[in-house]
């Protein structure tokens, strides 16, 4: 008894996922020492990300026009370092299931196929079988006139 294939491509992406956590904690690691990662990847996004959740809780609470003092550059870079790190578990999570999609698709779109070409051989299958029942019924429409054209035998009494 089969109870179906082992989910092999779905577990392998588990995996991946689990395994995009420890790149990511290794990459904000990274991040933080890395001069260039700090001034250039982890800063910029930081200081957006503050600026853009500050101007929205003060439009929230009312405060219009204030001026918003940007993050001190150990926080940016820890805030940028997390934003990064999240924003890579987020592109590996999104590419598993970009990934999944389309096996799924694939499988689906392979069993239409097989359905479709089955109809075509089912279809094909009926034409032969309505030809031949036409053969054998012109057939046996020809015994029948051969026999009633038979003489027929004299009875004996």
């Amino acid at each position: 008894m089969v109870v179906g294939a082992f989910p092999i491509a779905k577990l392998l992406y588990v995996g991946i996922r689990q395994l995009s956590k420890p790149v990511a904690n290794r990459i904000k690691a990274g991040a933080r020492q890395s001069e260039f990662f700090k001034n250039y990847i982890c800063l910029p996004p930081a200081q957006a990300y503050h600026w853009i959740e500050m101007r929205t809780k003060m439009r929230i609470m009312g405060f219009r026009g204030s001026t918003i003092k940007p993050l001190n550059e150990d926080a940016a870079a820890e805030l940028g370092a997390e934003l990064l790190g999240e924003a890579i578990i987020f592109i590996i999570g999104g590419g598993c299931m970009v990934l999944e999609y389309t096996r799924q698709a694939a499988n689906s779109r392979r069993k239409e196929e097989e359905l479709a070409e089955n109809i075509n051989n089912l279809q094909t299958q009926l034409g032969e079988l309505a030809l031949a029942t036409e053969t054998l019924d012109a057939q046996i429409r020809e015994i029948n006139r051969l026999l009633l054209s038979l003489p027929t035998a004299p009875s004996s009494k």
